[in-house]
């Protein structure tokens, strides 16, 4: 429940803090979806005010400034993809699980990283789930020391058959796609799942992945169950969509 306070605070849409740039309602992605919206910012923490959670309307969260920044502004993205798709701002509470809270009828995703933020939002009638994440690729070094973490030993298998060069990103892609793989799917079956829980079977030379998970998670997502997602890669960024139609 909402404070008091919170409750007769006006709503406020339009201010914009210093520490994010103007919202973006450009599609990155190479496969744009019907009835979806996707908002994205960048921010940059050093020039959050504590003081902008209350002119933007949005209740405020613990942490560091770089926490408080990137949560500011996914939540700004968040209420312009729901205000552009439904016509009403709402930014989704997080719930007591971290997950964020849609609106009745609405599904969605938040991602923030390195700089850069958005969030997703689709009808329910059209879509089941929706998981986006934005990683910026792993150095070489690095990529190879978490690859047996994130990595199935099928993947790792197909890992060796890649030039050197591009193993990093394969591994960051890999990273990118299953934690779209969990937004998308936790709110159906709340549950926690991890990196050897699902695989990567293909990826398409247009940017589209086909996904299996290798566990039972629920009836209707048994083991062997498999989904689609797309990706894009830009500015040392990968952004990763995992989608689930009705």
């Amino acid at each position: 429940m909402q404070s008091p306070a919170r409750q007769n605070r006006p709503m406020n849409t339009t201010y914009l803090p210093p520490c994010c740039s103007p919202l973006n309602d450009h599609w990155p992605l190479p496969h744009k979806l019907p009835s979806v919206r996707l908002i994205s910012t960048t921010f940059k923490p050093e020039l959050l005010d504590p003081a902008d959670f209350s002119r933007c309307a949005i209740e405020p969260v613990r942490g560091v400034a770089k926490r408080q920044a990137e949560y500011l502004a996914g939540r700004l993205c968040a209420r312009e993809a729901l205000l552009r798709l439904t016509g009403t701002a709402a930014a989704p509470a997080c719930g007591e699980d971290r997950a964020p809270q849609w609106p009745l009828g609405m599904v969605g995703s938040i991602t923030h990283g390195s700089g850069w933020a958005g969030a997703v939002v689709g009808n329910n009638a059209d879509w089941r789930g929706l998981g986006l994440d934005i990683e910026q690729i792993m150095p070489a070094s690095r990529a190879e020391r978490l690859a047996g973490e994130i990595l199935t030993p099928a993947e790792l298998l197909r890992l060796q058959e890649l030039p050197s060069e591009q193993r990093a990103q394969r591994i960051s892609l890999t990273f990118s796609l299953k934690e779209s793989l969990f937004k998308a799917l936790y709110p159906q079956v709340l549950q926690h799942f991890y990196f050897q829980d699902a695989e990567l079977l293909s990826v398409d030379a247009d940017n589209k992945v086909r996904m299996r998970l290798l566990v039972d998670l629920h009836a209707d997502w048994p083991a062997g169950s498999e989904l689609e997602g797309q990706f894009a890669e830009f500015g040392g960024y990968l952004l990763s969509l995992v989608s689930i139609p009705r």
